[in-house]
């Protein structure tokens, strides 16, 4: 079981149903979810069930996702983690979302180096992925801050809101 993460701002604890509420909103506004495989969400039973499937998946150790939480003001203002966990090969693919009020405050840079710091010094993987719809600079942002390297695009990869979108490949080793 993967523990609660800290840094001086935030908190990265286990998601959990009581967290649907502050999830909702987050997740039912269309800027947020704009690059997310979901469309925004218009009832807090989608929140449940979506808290739900990721904490099956995290029992199964395939993934995990955390609830962010602002330190001054304990406050969910989004949601981060391991989309997919591959120990065999000793990888994981990373996933983020940030409530629009926190955007450009670092939030989602101090999230991902939590999470990176974690994967390679906790878990002991070797590389970490992201997969970003071309269209999503601020997260390509993020990834380049923490000086992820761009792989390549992988064109009509995977289908986000009925239609088939490139993605582009960001990876971290442990060795960078």
């Amino acid at each position: 079981m993967i523990k609660d993460l800290f840094t001086e701002r935030i908190h990265l604890r286990k998601i959990t149903t009581a967290d649907s509420a502050s999830l909702f909103k987050i997740w039912s506004d269309p800027d947020v979810v704009k690059f997310m495989n979901v469309d925004y969400f218009t009832d807090e039973e989608q929140a449940k069930e979506m808290i739900t499937h990721i904490n099956k998946l995290a029992n199964d150790n395939k993934a995990n996702r955390f609830s962010i939480v602002e330190l001054n003001t304990n406050e969910v203002i989004g949601s981060c983690g391991y989309n997919s966990l591959d120990f065999e090969n000793a990888k994981a693919e990373i996933g983020y979302d940030i409530a629009k009020k926190y955007w450009g405050n670092g939030f989602a840079t101090e999230a991902v180096s939590t999470l990176l710091n974690y994967a390679f010094n906790s878990l002991n993987l070797n590389r970490v992925e992201a997969k970003v719809e071309p269209e999503n600079i601020s997260s390509i942002k993020v990834l380049e801050k923490l000086n992820f390297t761009f792989e390549g695009t992988l064109r009509q990869s995977e289908k986000s809101k009925g239609k088939f979108v490139d993605i582009k490949i960001f990876s971290k080793l442990k060795t960078e």
